[in-house]
């Protein structure tokens, strides 16, 4: 039987999750299991006798947990998208803590592949009208980075032009050298960006996927890890999880992608994707926040393929 000092052994870590689990309940736990998910945050289920278990969450960054159990919270509140309840969080010596109830299914990124078409395009549609209720439900003044401000979330930089274009061409910048043929065009199509009329800062966000995604019985039963979102266009992060629900795991991704703008429309009209909003969308898909190339399909693909995956979606835009 793990303890909470077997699994988190950085005492300031311990006594962050010892004081988040405080107000949820006076039990001792029977089972403590560190979960994969996440590059920046420390995840770890906690099991109990007679209760339901609860997913505890810390961080140093105390400003992304923050942000997150606020998100979370407005998202329980103003729509039907499924994420988990926030049963508690703060901040305690430095570590940043977030409690929630724990959501039991399969994570969809393994079991996607394996459904049948139907099933599929049923999945890409929920995609579609959980991003359009978000979208529907959160609007914002400016852009950029989402941050709590008393209850309510905020970002402040006011030019959608300028955000825009150092966020396309950091993520263009942050690609591998394998990457290096395309670069310079890539960074060129940023250089010209310019919009005659700023769109409406809506939610994005940014890991809003399969891979954060749990179903049972071939439905979605929470999606996770909202954490560092973002207020942007619309046309953004519609781009993006195309790419990360179509393109991602299947070889003929049209008929997903049309399932994912249907269950988009149920709620609001699609935005108008540009080509440069794909390019953003692809290139800030292709690694992940440690600078590592992801890997698409499941099983997933090497890392050669994984690079030429990336690489020939970007090349098709130029």
């Amino acid at each position: 039987m793990s303890k909470l000092a077997d699994v988190i052994q950085d005492d300031s870590f311990q006594k962050a999750a010892k004081t988040g689990l405080e107000p949820v309940t006076p039990a001792q736990p029977t089972e403590v299991r560190q979960l994969g998910r996440g590059n920046r945050k420390v995840s770890t289920l906690v099991s109990y006798e007679q209760q339901e278990p609860v997913v505890v969450q810390l961080c140093e960054e105390r400003t992304w947990l923050q942000t997150e159990a606020t998100l979370l919270a407005h998202i329980r509140k103003q729509t039907a998208v499924p994420v988990p309840p926030v049963l508690a969080s703060g901040v305690t010596d430095g570590v940043a803590y977030m409690v929630t109830a724990h959501v039991s299914g399969d994570d969809l990124h393994e079991t996607f592949s394996g459904f049948d078409t139907g099933a599929k395009q049923q999945l890409a549609r929920a995609f579609g009208s959980h991003l359009a209720s978000l979208h529907k439900q959160f609007r914002f003044d400016n852009y950029g980075a989402l941050v709590v401000d008393g209850n309510s979330l905020q970002a402040w930089q006011e030019n959608w032009t300028d955000w825009f274009t150092e966020y396309g061409q950091n993520a263009v910048e942050r690609l591998p050298s394998q990457f290096d043929s395309i670069r310079q065009a890539l960074l060129a199509l940023f250089d010209s960006y310019s919009s005659e009329e700023p769109p409406t800062a809506r939610l994005y966000p940014w890991d809003f996927r399969p891979g954060n995604a749990l179903v049972d019985d071939g439905r979605l039963t929470a999606i996770l890890d909202w954490e560092a979102p973002i207020a942007a266009a619309p046309a953004l992060s519609a781009a993006k999880v195309e790419y990360l629900v179509a393109d991602w795991y299947v070889d003929t991704p049209k008929p997903l992608r049309q399932a994912f703008i249907e269950g988009y429309e149920q709620v609001r009209s699609y935005p108008a994707i540009e080509d440069i909003h794909r390019v953003a969308a692809i290139a800030d898909s292709a690694v992940d926040s440690n600078g590592t190339v992801t890997n698409p399909k499941y099983p997933e693909l090497a890392v050669e393929e994984s690079v030429a995956f990336h690489r020939n979606a970007l090349q098709d835009l130029l």
